[in-house]
């Protein structure tokens, strides 16, 4: 699977599971950690959960192997670790708190 291909199927997933605010960063030459960082925002507990677990089924279904995922039961911030693209998925209230967007203000934003 291309990356393209993974970061249009994470972002749709989360589209799909109504995630407000998605922010795509190309992280190309800024971070080792992947190329693509997808970051939404539900609004309860329950939807940032179902944001994620959209993304892993969608990811897996399209073959893509997902590598880790951190914080699921929490739901306050889950990562999905897709290898190429990683979707940080945050409950409203932490995703200003951490404001990944301007932490890697030099990444930038994409539209999809």
């Amino acid at each position: 699977m291309t990356q393209s291909t993974l970061l249009e199927v994470a972002f749709k997933a989360a589209d799909d599971k109504n995630a407000e605010d998605i922010a795509v960063l190309n992280m190309e030459g800024i971070s080792l950690l992947a190329d693509y960082f997808v970051i939404c925002s539900g609004s309860s507990d329950r939807q940032v959960q179902a944001i994620a677990r959209e993304v892993m089924e969608k990811a897996n279904e399209a073959g893509n192997e997902v590598k880790s995922v951190e914080g699921f039961d929490s739901a306050r911030w889950i990562l999905v670790d897709l290898g190429d693209v990683v979707v940080h998925v945050f409950h409203k209230d932490e995703r200003s708190y951490y404001n990944l967007e301007r932490l890697w203000r030099e990444a930038p934003e994409m539209e999809l």
